[in-house]
């Protein structure tokens, strides 16, 4: 999810830049790194060169590539044509957290049995929907100052302007500016999907850019699409009082997940809930509220694609995805075509592909422009890689080791591969799965929380002890997920796993029991370090 930029000319808004941020650590490991952070950088590449490292576009992809171009002693400038932060910090992952909070607080509010086991007794809850808006947009605007002066304080320059590729290693931005540099990353992102058939008015008809300023909750909304972000606005709109349909094309809710974990959060995320749905049908047209007629939707079959029905709603929430931002970068000027869905070509590395299948030197492609893994933390990590090459260490991100959370509540989180996903494999290169599982019920953090509904997933090679994927549903598990992740990125293998210590009670239990219940053959394991006398 991407930022908005306003054009010098009349031309209308659009949208430019990379998802959600953190703000990684920083280590100086050499006496040029000691002097950039103390505000002295150093000057850009001996061949004349304004900047060593020009990025398009300032969201979470741009924002991580440049505090690690920092970090690596860079003469560095961004360029954004709108705010700072792109869609995940404006528009995206940020305020719909903001949401999701209240919606948690608000089903715990009104859940009187959940309370009354605890002993606590509440009366009737409600809200204030301008609070509930003002409250994301306050975090969004407060995230969007603090990723603006992290750049600043370390001596980032933020060029403002709609970003333009002029040729090699230049770079226009707004009117007529002009800046060279020896690598240049396009960080633009993406905007909201909507498919051909539907109207968006922004009132009745909106995405989710529209969604998460809240101007209204209505009685009974639509939401078409049951991935990430159809799921995310279930919890909220439902917990916030309105009634929810999901139209699906795919014959089941909840495509990507896997098949196990989404059986059980179907079960506790939607069919207690007041939340119907159409599967297997695509909304081949949806018609905004209108002179006191409902938003119509007239449904199709995906198979046959013969009219069903159709549905007469308050509202219309299109979560179809997201559709990278591509448009006008002057990628013609260095002889590149984006594919057929718009994303710009590159090869492991994040280096562009031109249109005769070769290698564009010094330009690189991150984030949700590419349309490798289009999340936000998945951007910033591609950015890291590209600046180390950029600096000399030939690096390969390994795509299978980022996690993926929705914010629901209870969360989801998931890395790696789902088991058919797995199994697939294993059938291609022949060797074994197996899987691995616990529940939240057996662990006593959860116990105490009375949040014990939940299942951790592992899938993994019983050969050798590979992890090929991990799935949570259960509380916090989008925090959780982690520990995985990172031990698929190190290599780390299960044998190892088995012998790490977790903090009595926590909920991180539930993945040191997951590890435990694996049966793996081999009982290497990494050499044993010396003990630390304490």
């Amino acid at each position: 999810m991407q930022s908005s930029l306003s054009l010098p000319s009349s031309s209308p808004i659009t949208t430019r830049s990379n998802h959600t941020f953190d703000f990684p650590s920083f280590s100086a490991k050499s006496l040029n790194v000691n002097l950039r952070f103390c505000g002295l950088r150093r000057e850009a590449s001996p061949k004349s060169f304004d900047y060593d490292l020009v990025i398009i576009g300032a969201g979470v992809g741009g924002h991580g590539a440049a505090l690690h171009a920092v970090e690596k002693g860079l003469k560095t400038a961004i360029i954004e044509g709108d705010v700072m932060g792109g869609t995940c910090v404006n528009r995206g992952c940020v305020p719909s957290k903001a949401l999701l909070a209240v919606s948690g607080r608000m089903r715990e509010l009104r859940n009187e049995q959940h309370l009354k086991s605890f002993g606590i007794q509440v009366g009737a809850a409600s809200y204030d929907r301008q609070g509930v808006a003002d409250h994301a947009s306050n975090l969004a605007s407060k995230i969007r100052g603090n990723l603006t002066n992290s750049l600043k304080a370390l001596g980032v320059d933020i060029l403002t302007g709609f970003g333009t590729i002029l040729g090699p290693q230049k770079v226009k931005f707004g009117k007529d500016n002009i800046v060279t540099a020896k690598d240049i990353i396009i960080a633009t992102g993406s905007v909201p999907l909507v498919p051909k058939g539907i109207e968006v008015d922004g009132k009745t008809v909106i995405t989710s850019d529209h969604a998460l300023k809240l101007e209204s909750v209505p009685d009974w909304i639509a939401i078409v699409g049951s991935g990430y972000i159809g799921l995310e606005f279930s919890d909220v709109y439902t917990a916030l009082g309105s009634e929810v349909t999901f139209i699906e094309a795919l014959d089941q809710l909840m495509p990507g997940f896997d098949p196990e974990v989404s059986k059980l959060a179907q079960r506790i995320l939607i069919n207690p809930r007041k939340i119907d749905c159409h599967t297997g049908v695509f909304a081949t047209k949806i018609t905004p509220a209108k002179d006191g007629k409902p938003v119509t939707i007239e449904l199709t079959d995906a198979k046959t694609k013969e009219p069903k029905e159709t549905l007469e709603v308050d509202a219309a929430l299109i979560a179809t995805g997201r559709a990278p931002y591509t448009q006008n970068l002057g990628l013609e000027s260095i002889n590149v075509a984006t594919t057929q869905r718009g994303y710009v070509p590159v090869d492991e590395r994040m280096q562009v592909i031109d249109a005769n299948g070769k290698l564009v030197p010094n330009l690189y492609c991150i984030g949700d422009a590419n349309g490798k893994m289009m999340l936000a933390h998945a951007a910033s990590a591609q950015g890291i890689s590209v600046v180390e090459q950029v600096t000399g260490r030939d690096h390969i991100l390994n795509h299978l080791s980022i996690p993926a959370a929705c914010f629901t509540h209870p969360e989801i989180s998931m890395v790696g591969l789902t088991e058919p996903q797995a199994r697939e494999k294993a059938e291609k290169e022949g060797f074994e799965v197996s899987v691995a599982k616990t529940s939240f019920k057996a662990n006593s953090k959860a116990l105490a929380e009375n949040e014990a509904e939940g299942l951790a997933k592992l899938i993994y090679r019983p050969d050798n002890g590979e992890i090929l994927g991990v799935h949570i549903f259960g509380l916090h598990a989008a925090d959780l997920i982690h520990e995985a992740s990172n031990a698929i990125a190190m290599g780390t293998s299960i044998q190892d796993l088995k012998l790490a210590v977790h903090a009595h009670p926590t909920l991180s239990e539930v993945l040191d029991e997951l590890y435990k219940a694996a049966k793996v053959n081999a009982q290497v394991s990494s050499p044993a370090k010396v003990p630390i006398a304490v």
